[in-house]
């Protein structure tokens, strides 16, 4: 038996902004989009153009407020070949939460408080 992993999902509040945010701190496009007969959620799969992994965001009509993530020690992690211009271009959108220069690593926050840990090619 061999498991391969698929998607990871986080609900999102504002799907727009959500998809806006992946995009410009991340590059994920979007690949496909699932919206329920009832309209009572929408599912976007993003992609990195390069694995078949994909974050997978779902938008619910009636959620109105903010979604408990507890302690945030839970997140998604992206390796990103120029860590430099990475850092620049996150710094640019003050989307920065947390460094650990230690460690050669950081964190950004979406804009539901998900935390997304970037780290360089080793």
């Amino acid at each position: 038996m061999k498991f391969q992993f698929n998607h990871n999902n986080i609900n999102v509040l504002k799907l727009e902004k959500s998809l806006q945010f992946y995009q410009e701190a991340l590059g994920l496009k979007e690949i496909r989009r699932k919206h329920s007969q009832s309209g009572e959620f929408i599912l976007v799969f993003l992609s990195d153009g390069a694995s078949h992994h994909t974050l997978e965001l779902t938008w619910l009509k009636n959620r109105t407020e903010a979604y408990n993530l507890g302690d945030n020690e839970s997140h998604l992690a992206f390796v990103v070949d120029d860590f430099k211009a990475a850092h620049e271009h996150h710094q640019q959108m003050g989307c920065i939460c947390f460094e650990n220069k230690d460690m050669g690593l950081y964190f950004i926050n979406d804009p539901d408080g998900y935390w997304i840990e970037i780290v360089p090619t080793r």
